[in-house]
């Protein structure tokens, strides 16, 4: 039996990244790239490396070019990770899996560390085949939750659950991590939003900024967990800010989320430092009158824009500094 999967990227629209807060965000899925995975029944446990696992270079221009645009790890370590924490997972909840093995292979074509979750979609297009090979059903709410396990707990990287959520759920989903509510049912308040409600968003993303996001979080967690006043007010804001947008939204005033989004950047500049670089494509987009913030840790923006010469102008622009534009395809087009 060959059992292929895959996850899709994301962006964060609104709300990131206080949902590592118990804050609030807005996420959609961008179908136009995605992690996919293939696996099937072997002798012997095998993972199949890709092209950003190899260990062979030219040279040492080679590799550092490698590892600017992949980093130092590539997904065979992710798939590891998400192997062991799917059979702790099992052993825990007393969940018996049959004694057989497999080869899993994965590839992806999501741009690599520019804030459009590639890692955790390799982890749930693995878990989405781990669970259909061994016929394991974990409900719905709780995939999240053991996908970002993957991460903080067998590879101690800090992240939040935005990502695993909407990769889980797909489509547009509002998120509120209210601590009280989690505590209670070990899960968030995860909500569909209805892609139609939305005003025409744009991603653009550039190669050459790429970065790994859990080191940005990890910086800005130290000064929460510090007590820092003005990294908690912001965050706080920043989550208001999702609830803001989830209302105006369903009341059908969508061309409030250009204000919600430009402010969202501009309280993360306040309490985060900014690169040049990765300000240079929010600045460009802005001035063409689109709004403008991180999908996620840097490398990749969002924004809405308002008709298809403003959207032209994005694509010019951006392309001057070497910024690739894209009109996203979350759900069929309204």
């Amino acid at each position: 039996m060959l059992i292929a999967t895959k996850a899709h990227a994301r962006a964060g629209l609104v709300g990131n990244p206080s949902d590592g807060y118990n804050g609030k965000t807005i996420s959609i899925i961008i179908r136009d790239f995605a992690a996919e995975v293939l696996l099937y029944q072997t002798p012997e446990l095998e993972i199949m490396p890709r092209a950003q696992d190899r260990s062979r270079f030219a040279n040492m221009k080679d590799l550092v070019d490698d590892v600017s645009l992949n980093g130092y790890y590539g997904g065979v370590r992710l798939i590891k990770a998400t192997i062991a924490r799917f059979f702790r997972y099992c052993q825990t909840q007393d969940i018996k899996i049959e004694d057989k093995n497999f080869t899993i292979r994965y590839n992806t074509n999501i741009p690599r560390q520019v804030g459009l979750a590639g890692s955790s979609a390799i982890i749930t297009a693995t878990l989405r085949a781990l669970m259909t090979f061994y016929r394991v059903e974990i409900p719905k709410p709780l995939q999240p939750n053991l996908t970002l396990s993957v991460e903080t707990e067998e590879l101690d990287i800090t992240a939040g659950l935005q990502d695993r959520v909407i990769q889980v759920y797909e489509n547009i989903v509002y998120m509120d991590f209210d601590k009280k509510h989690f505590e209670k049912q070990n899960y968030g308040h995860y909500e569909y939003i209805d892609p139609c409600l939305l005003p025409p968003l744009y991603i653009a993303y550039k190669h050459k900024l790429s970065k790994v996001s859990g080191r940005i979080h990890t910086s800005l967690k130290t000064r929460y967990d510090r007590g820092e006043k003005k990294v908690i007010e912001g965050i706080e804001y920043i989550a208001n800010l999702a609830k803001e947008a989830r209302d105006s939204l369903l009341a059908g005033q969508k061309e409030k989320l250009k204000d919600i989004i430009n402010a969202n950047f501009d309280k993360r500049r306040e309490i985060m430092e900014i690169s040049p670089s990765n300000l240079e494509m929010i600045e460009t987009a802005r001035k063409c009158g689109a709004s403008a913030k991180f999908c996620g840790s840097g490398g990749s923006i969002i924004g809405t824009y308002e008709d298809d010469d403003m959207y032209w102008r994005l694509v010019g622009s951006l392309s001057e500094i070497d910024v690739k534009v894209i009109r996203p395809f979350i759900v069929e087009r309204c």
